[in-house]
């Protein structure tokens, strides 16, 4: 993970860029909300500390070290890190730590003390999103109780008991029930007109052509999906018994985007950081399986392909990302659409790598029937981006043909052109030349993504009849 240190910014002011990026927030304000939070407490959330004398020491998060240097003193609201130099104020922390921005991170910190971020004036305010997110707290809440007495309720209680999940694993992750009804989270709006047309915006929902309302989740497992700032933001309901489709996340709104969000992330991210590796499954319960058993830097897509917005995110957390797919067919069709999202994610020493379940078997399975060891151990031995995408290509080929040879050049060289300039690609230009025979230019794919950039936002400079009358008078 690249340390505090390696950022060069520490955000103890309110000056220069901080203002900037904080909106211009009052000083007052900044120094009302230090006041109001604990250094040793913000830190303790995420990094267990122990009393040193007049200070707090832990093993410090953003550097690999098994003697701890990272000190917190209450006295002086700071922290700092004698290891990797990393430092700073709560506000500081919050933002090394989870990845937020300067106002992100304020936010966060004001919201867990009950201030109230001042209006600037110099941003939109979405008067919406505090409501929206009430209603989807409200509704958490509600399938939660479902889950305990609503009629229908030992189905998914059952089911559940059959996946391995414990109640207290249940209430861990805020699993919830939807009745068999049509109106069982609807109802609890009935007669309020604004609450309705919110819950309907929040995705929770829908509207009849024919007037009234009805609930998007009935006969379902409930999982709430947060966002990275742990807000819930959405649900995703698995289907008791029969019924299509199997899977079915909230609609998108104002504050769920499907394309950007990830299931557990906001609760991976300190196991993500700490082990400096992410493991990208295709299910919430695959995620809960392998959280039980202790893998916890994992997440997973939304029933939607992975994107780049999933990739940014990720890579911001780690250099390193592992996709973990069945072995079949469908499983390898899922991968190959992965790693051309992630070709162009390749930059400053960033991985990606492909693990291959074997034929009926997914991560749940797997780490249930064999363990946590075995499972890491299939995890580190994960097939490298390179070679998965070599290795497929040369599967389409036959490299004893001349013309063989040439195919996997011309296929190769449109994924290459995806990876930017750097290290690897001149590694997979090297490969391909190996595989193919073909001599590549080192500058070739470089020149022509200029070109194609160039061409496509270079104006026309011809000039028009009226302007060329002139110019051969002139």
């Amino acid at each position: 993970m690249v340390g505090a240190q390696k950022k060069g910014r520490c955000y103890t002011d309110v000056s220069g860029e901080e203002q900037t990026m904080s909106g211009r927030l009052p000083r007052e304000f900044i120094d009302q909300l230090l006041s109001r939070i604990d250094v040793v407490e913000v830190v303790d959330r995420c990094v267990p500390l122990k009393k040193a004398g007049k200070d707090f020491k832990a093993c410090c998060p953003f550097h690999d070290e098994k003697t701890p240097s990272f000190t917190v003193s209450p006295s002086k609201q700071f922290y700092h890190c004698f290891g990797c130099g990393a430092s700073g104020t709560a506000i500081t922390f919050v933002m090394e730590f989870n990845h937020f921005g300067f106002r992100e991170a304020v936010e966060d910190l004001a919201n867990a003390v009950g201030l109230s971020i001042p209006d600037t004036g110099l941003e939109h305010q979405d008067n919406d999103t505090p409501r929206l997110l009430e209603h989807l707290e409200e509704a958490k809440q509600f399938y939660k109780r479902q889950l305990r007495s609503a009629p229908g309720a030992e189905a998914a209680i059952a089911y559940l008991k059959k996946r391995g999940i414990s109640g207290e694993v249940a209430a861990e992750f805020e699993i919830g029930y939807a009745p068999d009804d049509w109106q069982s989270l609807a109802g609890t709006a009935a007669g309020d007109s604004q609450k309705l047309t919110e819950m309907t915006r929040a995705g929770l929902i829908s509207q009849r052509e024919t007037g009234g309302h009805y609930d998007r989740f009935r006969s379902r497992i409930v999982f709430p999906i947060n966002d990275r700032r742990g807000r819930t933001v959405a649900f995703g309901g698995r289907i008791i018994g029969q019924g299509e489709p199997k899977y079915l996340n909230s609609a998108e709104s104002p504050v769920f985007n499907k394309s950007a969000e990830l299931y557990h992330l906001h609760q991976a991210r300190a196991a993500i950081a700490k082990q400096d590796e992410v493991l990208v499954v295709e299910g919430y319960l695959d995620v809960i399986a392998l959280v039980q058993h202790g893998v916890g830097n994992t997440v997973a897509t939304l029933g939607t392909a992975t994107t780049p917005l999933h990739l940014q995110q990720l890579f911001r957390l780690t250099s390193s990302v592992v996709f973990c797919f069945d072995g079949d067919r469908a499983g390898r069709t899922a991968a190959w659409r992965a790693l051309q999202v992630a070709l162009s994610e390749l930059r400053d020493g960033r991985q990606a790598s492909f693990l291959f379940l074997p034929e009926g078997e997914d991560p749940d399975s797997l780490i249930r029937a064999q363990g946590p060891d075995t499972f890491r151990l299939l995890v580190d031995k994960a097939t490298p981006l390179p070679d998965f995408l070599f290795d497929s290509l040369a599967g389409e080929t036959d490299l004893s043909r001349m013309d063989g040879r040439a195919r996997l050049a011309a296929l190769a060289t449109p994924l290459l052109e995806k990876i930017p300039q750097g290290p690897l690609l001149d590694l997979m230009q090297q490969r391909l030349t190996e595989l193919s025979g073909v001599r590549t230019d080192p500058t070739r794919l470089t020149n022509k993504s200029a070109q194609h950039k160039t061409t496509r936002t270079q104006p026309d400079k011809r000039l028009t009849p009226l302007a060329t009358a002139i110019s051969l008078l002139i």
